[in-house]
């Protein structure tokens, strides 16, 4: 809080996308003293999804650095994440982090991913390191593999192929659906001094094979999900006759394929402990995007 006890200001980057309206859903529901603003890429259009929400937008485009100073300049604290198709930390994270160290920043709350100690060649690895060297207070959400990317990225082929295509073996991974992450982050922004510099990992209390999955997807939404873990070359050429763009199939490359050769991620209690809330369970999910899958 400022000196005059007017409200802390927070600017959300990424407001329209999966996460970030997770953000501002839990926020509406809370009771707090902060200001909110959603950084959006043109204040005039494309913002439907967010005129459910009490806050206002502000213009801020991870893409031009000209608008970081104008976005921050006012603000307390900043919701930050990493847009799927930046990965030039240098680029764009680096002047961010910069104008973030002029402007009246005091708090980031980085949404950041479980595992990034132990993965230097994650993007998100080197934008922790960037905001723990600006010396301004953080606090890192490092959540685990997104229920929602069954309604988002691997939706098409689950839908259309009735199937989850992914190198991903037998390994297991830990899950987190995104309202949970939601409500952990706005806990947070609320509480900020009871979170400074800390890290939490947040997943819910599942560890599950994409083979127990596709299991679970299946008897939830009453059809066969069928799940094929290709080889790597058999997997880029599939996504690049769908025209993914390399890039990113080299991060789902990454997301899946690797898991297969490292330790069993753990499950934590974090989310329960920040939001008083259970974590919701990957059935939970399935019920509750029955329509989608």
């Amino acid at each position: 809080m400022d000196e005059n006890n007017s409200m802390t200001k927070v600017l959300i980057t990424g407001a329209t996308g999966n996460i970030g309206i997770e953000v501002l859903s839990a926020l509406q529901k809370l009771d707090h003293q902060l200001e909110i603003y959603a950084g959006v890429k043109d204040t005039a259009f494309g913002n439907e999804k967010l005129s459910n929400f009490n806050m206002k937008t502000i213009k801020f485009d991870f893409m031009n650095i000209e608008t970081f100073l104008p976005a921050l300049e006012n603000f307390d604290m900043l919701f930050l994440l990493r847009p799927p198709q930046i990965s030039d930390v240098k680029k764009y994270f680096a002047p961010l982090i910069d104008i973030a160290k002029k402007s009246s920043i005091k708090h980031i709350v980085f949404l950041s991913v479980q595992g990034v100690e132990n993965s230097k060649i994650i993007p998100h690895h080197k934008i922790e390191k960037l905001i723990v060297d600006s010396k301004i207070p953080y606090t890192f959400l490092r959540p685990a593999y997104f229920m929602q990317n069954f309604t988002t990225t691997l939706r098409n082929d689950l839908v259309k192929n009735h199937r989850i295509y992914l190198p991903a073996g037998q390994a297991k991974f830990t899950v987190i659906d995104a309202e949970d992450i939601g409500s952990a982050t706005a806990q947070v922004l609320i509480e900020p001094q009871n979170h400074i510099n800390k890290s939490y990992e947040l997943t819910n209390n599942e560890t599950l094979s994409f083979a127990e999955m596709a299991d679970k997807i299946s008897k939830g939404i009453g059809k066969t999900i069928e799940y094929i873990s290709p080889n790597l070359l058999q997997f880029f050429l599939t996504k690049r006759k769908e025209n993914m763009p390399a890039m990113l199939i080299l991060v789902m490359i990454l997301l899946h394929y690797f898991p297969r050769f490292q330790k069993t991620p753990k499950t934590t209690e974090w989310v329960k402990i920040i939001t008083g809330q259970a974590p919701k369970s990957f059935d939970n999910f399935v019920l509750a995007n029955k329509n989608q899958l």
